[in-house]
């Protein structure tokens, strides 16, 4: 079975190979050494003042930024379910929370953020999704930090980079958080979520919030290439395994773009067979189809064709279809995913298949000329 949703994404057998060793106690030089190279290989990919490391998944991180970079009031872009769940977090923790919703195919507008900032002084934080997965979205959250920025610099702006980091190369200058989760691009199981912070987060961080989630105990201790608790050792040693297979590829930027073209390709191949894109700004993570017969295709993918894609969440469950375009695909299988769309359309009487989805993934993906 094929495995193409945006998380948990495939992990690879090289790096399943490398976490399949003997077990490792996280309080040897033996493990701070590898700790160190993963260190220094997120500071390449994340581009930030300091990078942390979390048992945890994906929402562990979010909760710690919130508790950690926000004291008063949050403003939380509501543009999906992870969005939704910012908010969720800073009223869990008793923090004022503003929300700022929109339908799930639609990103944020920069004026909607700038007036929301304006009109209520006690914001001190942001928290978007670069890329909201529940819709397949972009938000334009580079610009919208630079705004925020000039109005207000000491304004925290969290981004939610869980299937972003390892997809795009993603602007930190205006960014004080930025979080990245195991099970995205960097394929790996759940469960080690990964915090790139600037100096002024570190600065607001202080003595740090909450106990667990303290990011000031975490970041004294991970400078000395440790963690304040038990590290999630397996999945680092995976880490380091993934991330020096990215840098043996080519590095970051090689991945960057093999993954825009892929995007485009996927994409590209799925509108030639007559589908629509659902978000109006699509990010480069997965090409998200909104379709009546959603459910009938994700049911044919899987039981004929060995490919299992993600559905909708609420409001959109069966009818939306979400496929994976994260991480180290081989190429064969993307184009045995779009190939199989088509057969899928064609047994539900819609298209007579032609071979339409591969001719034009090809033609993008190779640069194959007509």
């Amino acid at each position: 079975m094929l495995l193409f949703t945006p998380g948990p994404t495939p992990v690879s057998q090289n790096v399943r190979n490398a976490m399949s060793d003997e077990t490792m106690h996280h309080r040897t030089p033996e493990f701070e050494a590898i700790f160190e190279k993963t260190r220094k290989h997120l500071f390449n990919l994340f581009n930030t003042d300091e990078v942390i490391m979390l048992a945890s998944s994906g929402t562990g991180a979010m909760e710690a930024a919130v508790i950690n970079l926000c004291h008063n009031t949050l403003l939380s872009v509501n543009s999906g379910k992870f969005g939704e769940r910012f908010g969720k977090i800073a009223t869990a923790n008793g923090l004022q929370n503003v929300e700022i919703k929109n339908e799930w195919n639609t990103p944020v507008s920069i004026e909607a953020i700038v007036e929301a900032v304006k009109n209520n002084s006690d914001i001190d934080a942001i928290a978007v999704q670069i890329s909201e997965s529940a819709g397949g979205l972009r938000h334009p959250v580079e610009e919208l930090a630079k705004a925020v920025k000039e109005i207000n610099s000491n304004i925290m702006i969290i981004a939610d980079g869980i299937t972003a980091v390892g997809v795009e190369k993603i602007d930190v200058t205006n960014i004080d958080c930025l979080i990245a989760g195991s099970q995205k691009a960097l394929m790996l199981p759940p469960g080690l979520s990964i915090l790139g912070l600037s100096n002024s987060a570190i600065e607001k961080v202080g003595a740090g919030k909450g106990y667990y989630l303290n990011l000031a105990s975490e970041i004294k201790k991970q400078k000395q290439n440790t963690t304040a608790y038990t590290a999630a050792t397996t999945l680092i040693i995976g880490l380091l395994e993934v991330l020096e297979t990215i840098e043996k590829d080519g590095g970051v930027e090689a991945l960057y773009e093999i993954t825009a073209i892929r995007a485009e390709a996927v994409k590209a191949s799925l509108q030639a067979l007559g589908l629509h894109v659902y978000p109006t700004s699509p990010a480069k993570s997965m090409t998200t189809i909104d379709d009546e017969n959603a459910s009938e295709i994700r049911k044919l993918l899987k039981e004929e064709f060995d490919v299992n894609v993600a559905g909708g969440q609420d409001h959109l469950k069966g009818k939306i279809f979400r496929i994976n375009q994260m991480g180290l695909i081989p190429v064969y299988e993307m184009a045995w995913v779009v190939n199989s769309v088509e057969l899928a359309l064609d047994k539900l009487g819609r298209r007579t298949y032609d071979g339409t989805a591969n001719k034009v993934f090809n033609e993008i993906y190779f640069g194959v000329s007509k």
